[in-house]
């Protein structure tokens, strides 16, 4: 949610607040290469093993973290934003909030071993393809 938050608010003006003084990294991942993962388990479901599975089920499942296992700089896609929108964030630097972590990424280690999954996208190729799209969605 991030992308679609900061790009709103830096095209109406509207400050973003930036936590841990912005001293954060997240693992943002591009719709098309959520959406390749997706298709790759549905290309390849489970096989009926008959084997208890994490929660009590036999039912044929698998459950895989999809993400870009890469961690990015929040300041990064704030500098994006603002070049594709051609405008300045207003900022407000804010302290770490309770509960959350400095750096986040996936661990997509087992979908990548059995189903080949590997993000493409990155941000500097992602982002403004994105901003791109809500300028047209939103109609600014």
């Amino acid at each position: 949610m991030t992308p679609w938050i900061f790009t709103d608010s830096i095209l109406a003006g509207r400050p973003i607040s930036l936590f841990n003084n912005g001293e954060i990294s997240r693992d943002f991942t591009y719709i098309d290469d959520i959406v390749d993962g997706v298709l790759r388990c549905l290309d390849h479901p489970p096989s009926d093993d008959g084997e208890l599975k994490a929660g009590g089920s036999r039912a044929p499942h698998r459950i895989y973290n999809l993400g870009n296992n890469r961690s990015e700089p929040l300041m990064r896609l704030v500098e994006i934003v603002e070049k594709e929108t051609g405008r300045t964030a207003s900022v407000e630097m804010k302290p770490m909030q309770p509960g959350d972590v400095k750096d986040t990424f996936a661990d997509i280690s087992e979908i990548a071993h059995e189903l080949g999954y590997r993000p493409t996208t990155t941000l500097e190729v992602g982002l403004p393809r994105f901003v791109e799209w809500f300028r047209r969605y939103r109609k600014v």
